[in-house]
């Protein structure tokens, strides 16, 4: 039987020894920071629109999503006096508690003004129960240059349709598109004016849209895609693979 003294004292040697580092396997931390991946989920952050004014709109559909019920929210109406956000109503308090937060980021997927992100500091860490709850001066992003403190006016525009209409307000084109709806065959010089929205309703624009983008694409039409003329809606043809179609391409 081995004898546990002999063991504690291979402990013991080693416990006021530093790793070796060997290559890049090991990091010191805290000397040399974690590296995370770009999308880890770690502390929350309100963001700011260019002029300043915060994004959130007090709407508490985070605090709904939240599974933990880390977040409250209470909203409030701006006023042309005061005004926080660009809408009718901005979030006067807002609080996360990171003693029940679990980062699972349901909040930031609910958000519909991708007002609340994550980010990649991952040290919130603290000495009380108190510290770890967040306020909103806390959460909110930091002042960049040219934007201004709330509460002001709207800089980007005189009513809610100019102001996000003209986002951003830089004088160059606006190449926004919703998320998942990016084309890759842009050609940037023939992008649209600034204030044009790339997302409108109706078929008919869409398909112009597309046209843009791709000359040479039509739509099928119906008669084609009840006789099975269409390639597009019957998949391959004459035995050929999608992997083959995709090298083509």
């Amino acid at each position: 039987m081995v004898n546990p003294v002999a063991g504690f004292g291979v402990t013991f040697s080693t416990l006021f020894r530093k790793t070796q580092v060997k290559g890049d396997q090991t990091r010191m931390y805290p000397e040399r920071p974690a590296m995370v991946m770009p999308r880890y989920h770690g502390r929350h952050q309100l963001n700011r629109w260019p002029d300043g004014l915060e994004k959130c709109v007090g709407c508490e559909l985070c605090a709904w999503a939240c599974p933990a019920d880390a977040i409250y929210v209470e909203g409030a109406d701006n006023t042309e006096e005061e005004r926080y956000s660009p809408g009718e109503r901005y979030g006067r308090v807002y609080q996360i508690n990171y003693l029940r937060c679990i980062l699972c980021g349901f909040c930031i997927e609910a958000c519909p003004t991708r007002a609340l992100t994550m980010l990649n500091d991952f040290e919130i860490a603290d000495t009380s129960r108190e510290a770890m709850i967040w306020e909103k001066d806390r959460l909110l992003a930091p002042l960049q240059p040219g934007m201004e403190q709330p509460p002001h006016p709207r800089r980007l525009g005189d009513d809610e349709k100019t102001y996000f209409l003209g986002l951003p307000d830089t004088g160059l084109p606006d190449t926004r598109m919703p998320e998942g709806h990016q084309d890759t065959h842009v050609d940037e010089s023939q992008q649209r004016p600034v204030g044009t929205p790339w997302i409108r309703s109706g078929s008919e624009v869409r398909k112009e849209m597309r046209k843009q983008f791709h000359p040479d694409y039509s739509m099928p039409s119906e008669h084609a895609l009840e006789a099975g003329d269409d390639s597009r809606a019957l998949g391959p043809a004459d035995g050929a693979s999608t992997t083959d179609k995709g090298a083509e391409r």
